[in-house]
C-alpha cells in the first residue's frame, strides 16, 4: 500500500460519508505517483489535474472533496519535482495547507508533507530563512506526536529540507551536523538525500577532499527527481580541487541527466550550467 493510500484511506463509514477519496480515485493517483517515479512529471501532473477538474462540479464543490484535495496535492508535487518554477506553485501549497488544516479525517495526514513541499518551494525561490522556519515548525509538530516511529520518514525529510535551507544561508557546519547525525538511521529513501546534504555541507566549508570522498560512497539508485544532485556537488568539489577535466565531465553528465527528467528552469539545471561556465575550457 502506498503512502498516499495509507493517508487517504477512510477509517470508517463516517470518513467515507464525509467525502474521503473513492478507491478508484486513489488508484488513478497511484498511477500518477508511478509516472513521477519514472520521471514523467508533466504526465503525472496532467493526470492529477484532470481528476481534480473532473471531480469539481459547476458549483465548485464535490461529493468527494478528499479526491479533489489529493489530486491537487499530487499535481503540485509533480510540478515542484519537475522544477517549472512558477510563482503560482507557492500559492497552491498555501491553499492546500489551509484546507488540510481544517479537517482531521480526510487529508490531515499529509498536512506536514505539504508544508515541507512549501518549504522546498521557498528554497527554490531563494527565501531560505522562511524555509528554515517552516521546516523547524514541522519538526516541532512531529515532536508532539505520540508515534515517532511512524513519522520517521517525514522527520528525516524535514531534517534534509532544514539542512538545505541552512546551506542556502551558508550555515554549512549546522547542515553537516544534521547529515552526520542521521545517516546511521536512514533507510534507502533518505540515505541518498542525506549524503547529498553532507557533501554540500563539506564543500561549503572548504573541505573538498572530504566532500569528494563522501560523494563516492555507494548509494541506492536515486529517483529521477534527484537527477544530477549528488553529481553537482561532486563536480563542485572537483573544480575546487583544480581537477577541472573531471569536474567538467561530471557536471556534463549531471546536466544531461537533468535535461532528461527536469524542466529547463529547475534550479539544479541552472546551477550546473553556471558551474560549467566557471570551469576553464579544455
Amino acid at each position: 500500500m502506498t503512502y498516499l493510500k495509507r493517508m487517504a484511506r477512510p477509517n470508517s463509514w463516517v470518513g467515507w460519508a464525509g467525502g474521503a477519496p473513492a478507491p478508484w480515485h486513489l488508484a488513478a493517483l497511484d498511477e500518477a505517483y508511478e509516472l513521477m517515479g519514472e520521471g514523467r512529471f508533466e504526465e503525472a501532473e496532467a493526470r492529477a489535474r484532470a481528476l481534480a477538474a473532473a471531480r469539481t462540479g459547476r458549483s465548485g464543490r464535490d461529493r468527494r472533496p478528499g479526491t479533489v484535495w489529493f489530486a491537487a496535492y499530487v499535481a503540485a508535487l509533480a510540478a515542484r519535482a519537475h522544477g517549472r518554477q512558477e510563482p503560482s506553485l507557492l500559492v497552491e501549497f498555501d491553499e492546500l495547507i489551509a484546507e488540510a488544516g481544517q479537517t482531521h479525517d480526510l487529508h490531515h495526514g499529509l498536512l506536514l508533507p505539504a508544508r515541507l513541499n512549501r518549504a522546498w518551494v521557498l528554497i527554490d525561490e531563494e527565501r531560505p530563512v522562511e524555509a528554515e522556519v517552516e521546516a523547524r515548525d514541522v519538526l516541532r509538530a512531529l515532536a508532539r506526536r505520540a508515534q515517532p516511529a511512524r513519522d520517521r520518514q517525514v522527520e528525516l525529510s524535514a531534517l534534509i529540507c532544514l539542512g538545505h535551507a541552512l546551506c542556502a544561508q551558508h550555515r554549512y557546519e549546522e547542515a553537516e551536523t544534521i547529515a552526520r547525525g542521521n545517516l546511521s538511521r536512514a533507510d534507502e529513501e533518505a540515505a541518498g538525500p542525506l549524503r547529498v546534504l553532507l557533501v554540500r555541507g563539506l564543500s561549503g566549508l572548504g573541505r573538498h577532499e572530504e566532500a569528494l570522498a563522501e560523494s563516492l560512497v555507494p548509494l541506492p539508485e536515486q529517483p529521477p527527481r534527484a537527477a544530477g544532485h549528488l553529481e553537482l556537488h561532486r563536480a563542485t568539489a572537483l573544480h575546487a580541487l583544480g581537477r577541472d577535466d573531471e569536474a567538467r565531465a561530471e557536471a556534463g553528465r549531471a546536466l544531461a541527466a537533468c535535461e532528461r527528467y527536469l524542466h529547463p528552469a529547475h534550479p539544479r539545471t541552472a546551477a550546473l550550467r553556471a558551474l560549467l561556465s566557471r570551469i576553464t575550457p579544455p
